[in-house]
């Protein structure tokens, strides 16, 4: 009688450990699933699905020194962005295209576009070109953990992939209007390679309400700075063959 009494109370104290495990295993789907539905959300509240935006870059330099670019971009769907520079003369007419992750650069008079990677910089300072081209959050990371805090949530992000440009990111947002307020960019061993801030929340009208200019600065390059500032913003209907290496000396005829 003493066996069969300690026989079913292992199975008892099995079975209850058993539930408390599916019950922390689902908790945490469920905690996943929903950082991923935030960042979704975020994604779309910093943009339409398929656009056109006009932005400025600026990387200033420890001296205070600065050199400023100007670029008319055009995104559609989770795996298409083209940009064309306006300004300055010396890279007027220049186009990049980005497929997913792979990226091209296209220069006037040069007979084929030049194949790119996520890590290199067309404008150099410290936004590199997956900065400058960038696809949706959600499509390049899954989100780990959600952690709420405040007014603030904070999702602890992992890449999909080997061949996106960070490892991880920790992305605070804001709960109200679900915008990012900072993104850390990290390695997988978790070391700060760069701090994105986004600043000055701005009705750029059609529904666009989000920060007008983006911040980075890293701990690789000391002293230097680079500046986005995004202007004109509005949903745009896009043919997919805008996206295309021969139409990329054509990007100019976009704009309106």
């Amino acid at each position: 009688m003493r066996i069969r009494n300690s026989t079913v109370f292992v199975i008892i104290l099995l079975a209850s450990v058993l539930s408390v495990s599916v019950s922390l295993i689902s908790a945490r789907a469920n905690q996943d699933a929903d950082g991923n539905a935030l960042l979704t959300r975020m994604d779309r509240n910093l943009s339409p699905e398929a656009y056109e935006a006009y932005r400025k870059l600026i990387n200033i330099e420890p001296s205070g020194r600065s050199k400023e670019f100007v670029l008319y971009t055009v995104k559609k769907g989770a795996d298409k962005v083209a940009a064309l520079f306006l300004s300055p003369a010396s890279e007027k007419g220049r186009g990049t295209l980005r497929l997913e992750e792979n990226m091209w650069l296209y220069i006037p008079n040069v007979a084929k576009p030049i194949r790119i990677t996520s890590l290199q910089s067309v404008v150099g300072g410290v936004f590199n070109n997956a900065d400058i081209l960038r696809l949706d959050y959600a499509v390049e990371y899954a989100v780990e953990k959600t952690e709420d805090a405040g007014e603030e949530y904070i999702l602890h992000c992992k890449a999909r992939t080997r061949v996106v440009a960070y490892d991880r990111l920790t992305i605070r947002v804001e709960k109200k209007r679900l915008l990012p307020i900072q993104i850390d960019c990290m390695t997988e061993a978790g070391m700060l390679i760069k701090t994105i801030v986004f600043k000055e929340v701005k009705d750029f009208g059609g529904g666009i309400v989000r920060p007008s200019v983006i911040e980075t600065e890293s701990p690789l390059y000391k002293g230097y700075k680079s500046v986005m500032i995004f202007a004109n913003i509005k949903a745009r209907e896009l043919r997919d063959e805008v996206f295309t290496l021969t139409f990329l000396p054509q990007l100019d005829s976009l704009r309106r």
